[in-house]
């Protein structure tokens, strides 16, 4: 299953013009709207604290094995233009044909919901070093500007439909199908013989990650065509909902 590295803002300094807190603040409200969604959909995350920093971030995440580095933020104008943008950009590192695949995802998803969706854009840069560091392909999503008061009302007002939209890009990205999250739910594997298989794709036809012995207890996160999300001692897959009990 696809494990991607999740970076919400750092930075507490940057305020929101409405009071509401920092970029560091919103960026981990939308990271914990998002959570869900990903635990729903199997996909799998690491995600940094609040104590560090864009550089040590990307130092963590570099030390593991992500499919995606995924970088949420919110943006801000320069002297001389304070309130006057708007919009959402998805940076991407140039030449990084996932990377821009997944940009073009995320924003393509995002103009469903935004107000103004012409302003939704993708774009190159190599300036941005969450975008140019990590050892996989990034995406660092600029979602609005914190100090245009229509835009920052607009992410403090929409912090689950961005996460929905994110995890939609997410999933098409990666190959899956988008499942709404559930309260998750304890579950037993009920099979007469043998084990139950745990896959990497909702069918029949999926890799098979993981054998689950009769009796064994997983964690039911979603559902799909009679499928659940399950996670079994460190693995996350997909097991026929018809051999688990839940409840």
């Amino acid at each position: 299953m696809p494990m991607i590295y999740l970076s919400p803002s750092t930075q507490e300094w940057n305020q929101y013009v409405t009071g509401s807190g920092s970029e560091e603040y919103n960026m981990n409200l939308l990271a914990d709207a998002l959570e869900p969604y990903l635990r729903s959909n199997g996909i799998q995350y690491r995600r940094n604290r609040p104590e560090m920093t864009a550089a040590s971030s990307i130092r963590e995440a570099n030390q593991g094995e992500y499919d995606l580095y995924l970088a949420l933020h919110s943006n801000a104008s320069g002297a001389g233009s304070y309130g006057e943008n708007r919009g959402i950009i998805a940076f991407y590192y140039p030449g990084s044909s996932a990377g821009r695949r997944a940009a073009e995802l995320i924003a393509q998803q995002l103009r469903q919901i935004y107000p103004l969706p012409n302003q939704v854009t993708t774009r190159a840069t190599t300036s941005l070093g969450e975008v140019r560091q990590p050892r996989f392909p990034s995406v660092l999503v600029e979602i609005g500007y914190h100090d245009n008061y229509e835009d920052a009302v607009w992410v403090e007002g929409h912090l689950d439909a961005i996460a929905q939209q994110l995890a939609r890009a997410l999933t098409e990205f990666f190959g899956l199908p988008f499942i709404y999250p559930m309260t998750p739910v304890p579950g037993t594997v009920a099979i007469q013989y043998g084990t139950l298989n745990l896959r990497d794709y909702p069918s029949s036809d999926g890799a098979i990650l993981e054998n689950l012995p009769a009796g064994s207890t997983v964690t039911v996160y979603g559902e799909w065509e009679g499928w659940y999300v399950v996670h079994y001692e460190g693995y996350v897959g997909y097991a026929a909902a018809a051999y688990i009990d839940i409840g």
